[in-house]
C-alpha cells in the first residue's frame, strides 16, 4: 500500500480549546488549551493520573467532554460518535480478537462497513505487509509475540484510513530490547504515513526519542509544551524540570533554577571563585559513559550529578565523602513556580 494513500483527505491540526473533563467532583482535565499540527508525532507525557488518557479520550470519543471543544481541520467533532471523527484508537492491551486470525483482526472493521471481502482481505493484506507481518496473516493472537500483536493493531487502526492516531501507553507491555526497537518503527511509520500521532506514555525517555511535541501534563493542566529539547534543555517549571528528571532544582541568589545533572561540577574542596554549597556523596551508579552520584545537601537537599568515568578511575567518589557543588553561570536555567496561563 502507499503510505500517502493511508490517509483519506487532507492533513489537518488537531485543536482542543478548554476542554475539560469531570468525573463526578473531581476534575480530570482543567479546561486545556492545545493546537497539534497535522502530520507531528505529539506525546502526552505525565504521572498517572495527570489528565493525559482522559484527554486523548476525550479526542478519540471514547469519553465524552465535560466542556470546550475538539476541532479537527474545520469540523468540530466534540460531540460526533468515534467512527465518525477521523481518528482511530491504539490501545494499551491492542485488544485483538483472539477466535480472529491476523488478517481478519485488520479487516474487522471493514467487514462491519459492510466491505465485501475480498476487498477489506486485500487492503488487509497491505497493510499486514506495510507493518511486516504479511507471513503470519493466518495466525491467530495466541500464536503472536508481544511485538508482532502491536504490528497488528497498528495495521487494525490504520485501515479505517484516519488522520490522527491515537496510541494509548502502546510500548508499556513489551520488554526493553523490543521497546526501543518499536519505538523507532512507529516513528517510522507516522513520518511516511504523514499521519498526526497522539501517544499518550509515562515514560520520559519514550517521549523524548519520538515526539515533535512533547505536551507536560500535571494534576490535569499542560505544565509546558514545546519539542524534546525545548522541554528538556529549557523546562518551565520545577514540575517539569524534576518530573523531566536529569535537573537539579536549587535556589541561586534568591531565585528558582534548575541545573542538569551532567553540568553539575563537583570538587573536592570548596572553590574560592565559583559559587557552590557543600554536600556529601551518599550513592554511586556506574553508567556506562558515566558515573551517576547520589548527593545529599543541607541547600538543596537531594542532588545527582553525572561525572564522566575516567577523572573517576583516578580519585573516585564513594558514599560518605564530602564535596562542593559548583556550576558555570550559563549553565543555570530560571524556573517558574506556575504554569503558563491556559496551560
Amino acid at each position: 500500500m502507499n503510505p500517502s494513500s493511508v490517509a483519506a483527505q487532507s492533513a489537518a491540526d488537531l485543536v482542543l480549546i478548554g476542554l475539560a473533563k469531570r468525573f463526578g467532583e473531581t476534575l480530570a482535565v482543567a479546561g486545556i488549551d492545545l493546537t497539534i499540527p497535522a502530520g507531528s508525532y505529539c506525546c502526552l507525557l505525565g504521572p498517572s493520573g495527570c489528565g493525559k488518557t482522559s484527554t486523548l479520550r476525550m479526542i478519540a470519543g471514547h469519553e465524552s467532554a465535560t466542556e470546550g471543544d475538539v476541532l479537527l481541520g474545520s469540523r468540530n467533532i466534540t460531540s460526533l460518535p468515534a467512527a465518525q471523527r477521523g481518528t482511530a484508537m491504539m490501545f494499551q492491551s491492542y485488544a485483538l480478537f483472539p477466535h480472529l486470525s491476523a488478517l481478519d483482526n485488520v479487516a474487522f472493521s471493514l467487514k462491519m462497513r459492510g466491505v465485501d471481502r475480498v476487498k477489506r482481505h486485500t487492503r488487509a493484506t497491505e497493510l499486514l505487509e506495510m507493518v511486516d507481518m504479511g507471513p503470519y496473516a493466518l495466525r491467530k493472537p495466541s500464536e503472536l509475540s508481544g511485538g508482532q500483536q502491536q504490528r497488528v493493531a497498528l495495521a487494525r487502526a490504520l485501515i479505517t484510513q484516519p488522520k490522527v492516531l491515537l496510541l494509548d501507553e502502546p510500548l508499556s507491555a513489551l520488554d526493553p530490547f523490543l521497546r526501543v526497537r518499536m519505538r523507532a518503527e512507529l516513528k517510522r511509520w507516522q513520518s511516511e504515513l504523514g499521519l498526526t500521532f497522539v501517544h499518550v506514555t509515562h515514560s520520559q525517555e519514550e517521549a523524548l526519542a519520538l515526539s515533535d511535541q512533547v505536551v507536560v501534563m500535571n494534576a490535569g493542566r499542560i505544565e509546558q509544551t514545546g519539542s524534546p529539547r525545548e522541554i528538556f534543555e529549557a523546562p518551565a517549571t520545577e514540575f517539569v524540570a524534576r518530573f523531566m528528571g536529569g535537573h537539579n532544582v536549587i535556589t541561586v541568589a534568591g531565585e528558582l533554577v534548575s541545573l542538569r545533572a551532567d553540568r553539575t561540577l563537583l570538587a573536592r574542596d570548596g572553590l574560592p571563585d565559583a559559587p557552590g554549597f557543600a554536600a556529601r556523596v551518599v550513592s554511586t551508579e556506574y553508567q556506562g559513559t558515566h558515573v551517576l552520584i547520589g548527593l545529599q545537601s543541607e541547600h538543596a537537599g537531594e542532588l545527582t550529578a553525572m561525572v564522566r568515568e575516567d577523572p573517576l578511575l583516578l580519585v573516585p567518589y564513594a558514599p560518605g565523602d564530602a564535596v562542593y557543588v559548583h556550576w558555570k553561570s550559563e549553565d543555570l536555567h530560571r524556573l517558574s513556580t506556575v504554569p503558563a496561563p491556559n496551560h
